[in-house]
């Protein structure tokens, strides 16, 4: 189940759900106007957000950023039809590639079977859209190329395009007065290729961008809750931890776990011995 959880006085989220593939959509309360950061993966999971908050007293969004093309973040955007949408400009080209398509079973069944999507996002759609499909793409009113602030009325956002391996087109919201970095997804891997990898230099070029805002709170989009600069510090740790030994080691996995074994001292963990098979299969 859904929550929507509020942090500090302008800043509300909607927690995600895995199996439909739902991410945290966010929204941003100013004395003139309202921010929503991501259009959700389905109309009713944009309207689910919208209407709960608006029990709670928070208007209907004037503005929606979208951080990138991914279905699950953009298929809302036909249900915000009175929102002025807004996208990095390749995320506008991206989305126009879609509007072509059927989403049938069928449709995806042979895009997977093709190679041009993958079985994650398929049954996921299959999903989300149980009892009708009749997704609409929607595209972004305005662009832009690099950065954009935002004055929503007390409180500013800063949208600035990061790219990443998971989504080139990847931006991020700095909610400025709140100390919030909405990350979406670009901290996550490369999940569309054949093998799910993460590359040294764009890893470390990505992670030297976001590093530069002051936050005390990270939204990744398929995280359960957003996390603290303890906890946002511990995962660029890992991540530049495992850059730095996959170069050493010349991407050699073995070597690179028993680098990394020597430098924390103890037996790795799980998601320690994922992170270091994706840069891997990145080398």
């Amino acid at each position: 189940m859904q929550s929507i959880e509020k942090i500090g006085e302008r800043f509300w989220y909607i927690t995600p759900i895995s199996e439909t593939d739902r991410p945290i959509l966010g929204m941003v309360v100013g004395d003139r106007k309202t921010l929503m950061i991501d259009a959700g993966n389905s109309e009713s999971h944009a309207n689910y957000f919208t209407g709960e908050l608006s029990k709670k007293g928070v208007p209907h969004p004037d503005l929606v950023v979208l951080t990138h093309w991914h279905w699950d973040h953009i298929f809302g955007l036909s249900a915000l039809s009175h929102t002025v949408s807004i996208s990095h400009k390749e995320t506008k080209e991206a989305m126009e590639k879609l509007i072509p398509y059927s989403w049938s079973d069928e449709a995806l069944d042979e895009r997977v079977k093709a190679g041009t999507e993958i079985e994650f996002c398929a049954t996921a759609i299959k999903k989300e859209f149980t009892e009708h499909r009749d997704i609409a793409i929607t595209l972004p009113h305005v662009t832009f190329e690099n950065r954009l602030e935002i004055d929503l009325g007390g409180v500013n956002c800063i949208v600035q395009h990061v790219g990443g391996i998971h989504a080139s087109d990847a931006v991020i919201v700095y909610i400025k007065e709140e100390k919030v970095l909405f990350l979406g997804d670009c901290m996550y891997a490369d999940i569309f290729s054949e093998k799910v990898n993460y590359k040294v230099n764009e890893t470390l070029q990505l992670l030297d961008q976001i590093e530069t805002y002051d936050a005390h709170t990270y939204v990744l989009s398929h995280h359960p809750r957003p996390l603290s600069k303890e906890e946002f510090n511990e995962e660029v740790t890992l991540l530049r931890t495992t850059a730095k030994f996959t170069e050493l080691c010349n991407g050699d996995q073995q070597k690179i776990i028993e680098e990394f074994r020597l430098h924390v001292n103890r037996e790795l963990t799980e998601d320690e011995l994922e992170t270091i098979s994706y840069f891997v299969n990145g080398y």
